[in-house]
Parts: structure tokens; C-alpha cells; sequence
């Protein structure tokens, strides 16, 4: 079993004494055994971050529970000073990352297309990352600018890897599907980066024409094999895809901060208990969730999964014996911990400089205020539910395209995980509403698309919340006003959505009848596995989102009369 505590830090916590009867009892086979070990043995430290999404900054609303309480953390500033501390003494470390690095990214990052990102995990120390799917947020050409910059920016000074992201046309991965650390001294660690197969469901298509995102176990098992061909049989993998600890005991020896989790449960648990056994380690992401956990391989033998949760507030320290003589990890001396990033630490300067260039630019591009609101206007704690934001946006959407010149629409759609932060009255000056808090609702940059659908298609569209073979979740799409419908969850299947409870301002929705339905052009192509939008025809597209919900806000949100968060309940729920 993998102990969630670093060694060295358990042994500090015992007096020299004792600490002198720890080391006769290891060293107590003979002198010239342990000398032996001391040749053959070293120190291998893994450092590990995933789903950063951007975070450079080290705003008030990035905190993290720590005994109960909510403390600020996370920033690059702070980041980097906890990183270069926990790197001090280690001869044999690097820096990894599993992926969702950029992409639906704070304004400050997010409004420089995700640059100053790239340069702060330059100068972090990070040596490599899988891709994710944020990363092909706006589409793969401008990832391979990320990866090797242009004119004006140097682009990543670390591969980003992506075994599992192959051109459908040949078959051959177009990133570079790993890479070998060489520490040097005869040590040397083989790193194999993959997204989730189902990024293709949950991109815009028409930013991975031509792609295609294979399966996890299979890809890692054959790079696996090509790794140890090469000589290298310490591996492990970057994956951005995850699980999440779970109170009931599941066999997995899991750990978190909270204590909440001993278990686990998710896509993770199924890839990890197949993947090759020739994988010592997987570092994964994706989830937002924090664990150590300690999945079987196929061979049964105990191997460490971990995440680091999100936005910078918590990283992963993993310590293994390497032996020369294997060139292999002693799968036995593998430890984990995830540690919060707190901001009792001083700030590292390399970063504070960064933000003191890209911040007074992005802060004269997003300061103008575009409206006001009366209150706090949130996303829900789950994609499965109504929430007020998500209202809203599809509100402002549909008004944006309901007039015929512009799209003629009677309905809108908004997917819940397309509302990226909650629009809060506090956040700056009470009350009024930024541009980059309104850019940060919304950051990718997607048009709004009004299309032709039948009342059957809607209605397929509504089952297609429901979990399926191509997504194990519930996603609770976000209508407009004037539309709704009952979902029952008494019923089994796609049946709990009540076909003939669907209605438009009082009307019933007839299957052979078309609407124009609005959304943006994500969900038009199909993503996050709603196919029947993509049938939709007579398309035509109009401004970005967050331009047409910013127009909203400025029209509804005056001084006088702040916009207030819509009242829920239309999509009547039976539990």
C-alpha cells in the first residue's frame, strides 16, 4: 500500500534517537549491502500539477479547504516558490503536468490567447505535459503556435505529448507521443502524455478536422512496449483523464487532504486496473478532483494514481526508488502526497514579473464595465441541475437572434459546462459588471449559431442529457425563458424526459413542427455528445458568445434597474 506522506518528511517528525534506531534497522544486513544499495539505489522525486486552466494569478476567488476552513490558494507566484522548495535536496526530480494547462482560462490569461500561461510554466520548471482537451480549445493549428510559437512569442519550452491524438488519415500521432528524461548517471524515466479518448465529444469538431483520439489502454501499452525496447523501463504515464475518491471502500487504498475519499470511482479506475503493467506510475487529471490512490495492474501489483485538483491550488509530490541495475522504479517504494499551495510563502519573483507585464495590459482591455447586476449570479455545484448563469446566457442569446434579420430564433440552448465562473456583485466594484468578468463567464470564443430543428429532434436533444455509451454523465442543458418541459426522474431511460411536456410560451412543442433554436457553435457541431444539434440545418451564425452576452448585460443591466439572477423551475424536475 502507498503511504500518501512523503518518507522523509515522517522521519523528520521523529527524535534523533529514534531516528538513529530507524537506521540501524535499515541498514542491518552489513556494511558492504548497504553500500551496495547506495551505488545502486537513488532518489527519484515526480512533481505534478494538472488542469491549471490559466490560473496565473492569485485572485480572491481561488482558495482551497484546508481543516474545514477556506484558505487563499494557489498563483504562479506561489506556485513556483513551493515547487522550487520541494525540488531542494533532490538530485533526480522534474516537473510534469496531465494536461487542461490552457484553455477556459481567467481574462488575464485567456484575452493574451493563453501566453502568459506558457511563459509562467517556463519559468515554473515544468519539463513536460500531456495534452488535454482545453488545450485544442481553438483548434489544433493554434496549439502547434502554443507548442512552437511564432514571431512574437517563443512558444513552450516543454513537449506537450499526445500519444492518443492521431491523424485519422494515416494513423500516426501528430504531437510527440513521449519523452525520455535522462537524469543522467544511468537514470532515466520514459513519459507517455494522452488526453481522454472522448476529446473529440467535448471540442468544437471544427477545431480537430482530421483527428482522431484513440483509447488510453491500448495507445499506452504499445508506447509502453516501444519505450522499453529503447532501453527505458521506468515509465509513466500523463494522462488527462481521471475518477474521484469516494467514501466507500473500493479497494484502491485512496487518500485526499478533506479525508474524504477511500475509495474510487470514475473512468480511471477501468483504464488503470487494464493499462500495461510495464506503467509504474499515472499522474491524471481532468476530474478537478485530489488523490493518491493505489490501483492493482493486471499483474495485481499496487500502483499510484494521482490528481491534483485544479486552477494551481494543490500539487503532487511522488518519491520512488530508482535502481540502476533494473533501470526500473521500485514499485514498493513509491509514496504520494498532494500538497495545497498556500501564500505564506514568498512570492517568486520570475513570476511577479510576468504579471506585472501582461496585468496593467489586461486590465485596460477588461476594466471598462459593461453593466450592472443586482446580485450574485451563479453556476450550479453540479452540471446536472438548472442554475441561474446558465439562464441567463441562454436569456441573452436568444435575444440576441430573435429577430428575423439575425436568426429568428424561439429557443436557446446553453451546455452547463460552457459557464465557466460565476458573476458575482462583489467581485470588483459592487454591482458593476466587467468586461473580463463577463469574458471569464464565457472564454472560448464560440459563435452563436440559430439553426433549424424539428420538435423530435428537440426532444432527442433532451434525452441526450441523459448518460450514455458516448459520455457517463448527466449534462442539464440551460433553456431560455418561455421554454419548458418535465423531466421525471421516477422513469427509466430517456423516457424520464416527458415527451409531451414540452412547451414553448404555453404551446406544445409538435415533433413534426421546425423551431429556430439557438446555441453556440460548439453545441451546434455536436459536442459533449448532443448529435441531434448537428442535424440541424438552415444554419446561420452570428457574433461570439461572449459579445452577445455581454450586449445583453449592457441592455438589462442598467444602473437604475440591475439585472437579478432568473428564478429556477423552468424545466420542472420530479425526483
Amino acid at each position: 500500500m502507498f503511504t500518501i506522506r512523503r518518507k522523509r518528511r515522517a522521519v523528520a517528525a521523529v527524535g534523533a534517537a529514534a531516528l538513529a534506531a530507524t537506521t540501524l534497522a535499515v541498514g542491518a544486513w552489513s556494511a558492504n549491502a548497504g553500500q551496495n544499495d547506495r551505488h545502486r539505489e537513488v532518489d527519484l522525486q515526480l512533481l505534478a500539477i494538472n488542469d491549471f486552466h490559466g490560473n496565473i494569478e492569485a485572485s480572491s476567488g481561488l482558495t482551497y479547504p484546508v481543516d474545514g476552513v477556506n484558505v487563499p490558494a494557489g498563483g504562479a507566484e506561489y506556485l513556483a516558490t513551493h515547487l522550487e522548495e520541494a525540488r531542494e535536496g533532490e538530485r533526480y526530480s522534474t516537473t510534469v503536468a496531465a494536461g487542461d494547462l490552457i484553455g477556459a482560462s481567467p481574462f488575464l490569461s485567456a484575452v493574451f490567447d493563453d501566453e502568459p500561461t506558457i511563459e509562467s510554466l517556463n519559468e515554473m520548471g515544468v519539463e513536460v505535459s500531456s495534452v488535454g482537451n482545453h488545450e485544442f480549445d481553438a483548434g489544433y493549428p493554434e496549439l502547434q503556435r502554443i507548442i512552437e510559437g511564432d514571431e512574437d512569442f517563443e512558444g513552450a519550452d516543454f513537449p506537450y505529448l499526445g500519444a492518443n491524438v492521431v491523424d485519422e488519415a494515416t494513423g500516426e500521432p501528430v504531437l510527440d507521443p513521449y519523452w525520455i528524461k535522462n537524469f543522467g548517471h544511468g537514470v532515466k524515466v520514459g513519459f507517455i502524455g494522452m488526453t481522454l479518448e472522448g476529446t473529440g465529444d467535448i471540442v468544437s469538431q471544427s477545431g480537430i478536422q482530421g483527428l482522431e483520439f484513440l483509447d488510453e489502454v491500448e495507445t499506452a501499452g504499445e508506447y509502453a512496449k516501444e519505450l522499453k525496447r529503447k532501453g527505458v523501463n521506468s515509465i509513466v504515464v500523463l494522462l488527462h483523464e481521471g475518477g474521484e475518491p469516494v467514501a466507500e471502500d473500493t479497494g484502491h487504498d485512496c487518500e485526499s487532504l478533506d479525508g474524504s475519499g477511500v475509495g474510487m470511482s470514475g473512468p480511471i479506475v477501468d483504464i488503470a486496473e487494464t493499462m500495461s503493467p510495464l506503467v509504474d506510475i499515472l499522474v491524471t487529471g481532468h476530474t478537478h478532483q485530489e488523490y493518491v490512490c493505489s490501483v492493482p495492474d493486471p499483474r495485481g501489483n499496487p500502483r499510484m494514481v494521482t490528481s491534483a485538483s485544479s486552477y494551481g491550488r494543490v500539487f503532487t509530490e511522488i518519491d520512488a526508488t530508482y535502481d540502476k541495475r533494473t533501470g526500473d522504479i521500485v514499485r514498493s517504494s513509491v509514496t504520494g502526497s498532494n500538497t495545497v499551495v498556500t501564500r505564506d510563502v514568498e512570492a517568486d519573483e520570475d513570476q511577479s514579473d510576468i504579471l506585472a507585464e501582461y496585468g496593467p495590459l489586461a486590465e485596460e482591455a477588461g476594466g471598462r464595465v459593461v453593466g450592472h447586476i443586482a446580485e450574485d449570479i451563479k453556476r450550479g455545484a453540479t452540471r446536472a441541475e438548472e442554475f441561474p448563469l446558465g439562464s441567463l446566457i441562454a436569456d441573452a442569446q436568444l435575444w440576441n437572434t430573435a429577430a428575423e434579420d439575425v436568426g429568428g430564433a424561439e429557443i436557446a440552448f446553453m451546455n452547463p459546462g460552457g459557464v465557466r465562473a460565476d458573476l458575482l456583485y462583489a467581485q470588483g466594484t459592487a454591482g458593476e459588471a466587467t468586461y473580463a468578468e463577463v469574458f471569464t463567464v464565457q472564454p472560448f470564443a464560440n459563435y452563436v449559431v440559430t439553426l433549424d430543428l424539428t420538435g423530435a429532434q428537440i426532444l432527442t436533444a433532451l434525452q441526450q442529457q441523459l448518460p450514455s455509451e458516448n459520455r457517463s454523465t448527466t449534462l442539464f442543458l440551460q433553456v431560455s425563458e418561455g421554454f419548458t418541459y418535465t423531466w421525471d426522474k421516477t422513469r427509466t431511460g430517456t423516457d424520464q424526459i416527458v415527451a409531451d411536456s414540452l412547451m414553448l410560451n404555453g404551446e406544445p412543442i409538435a415533433a413534426d413542427q421546425t423551431y429556430r433554436v439557438t446555441m453556440n457553435s460548439f453545441l451546434a457541431d455536436g459536442g459533449d455528445s448532443f448529435a441531434a444539434f448537428a442535424e440541424g440545418t438552415d444554419r446561420l451564425f452570428g457574433e461570439l458568445d461572449v459579445d452577445a452576452f455581454e450586449d445583453y448585460i449592457t441592455e438589462f443591466g442598467t444602473t437604475a434597474a440591475p439585472l437579478e439572477a432568473p428564478e429556477l423551475g423552468r424545466v420542472t424536475v420530479v425526483s
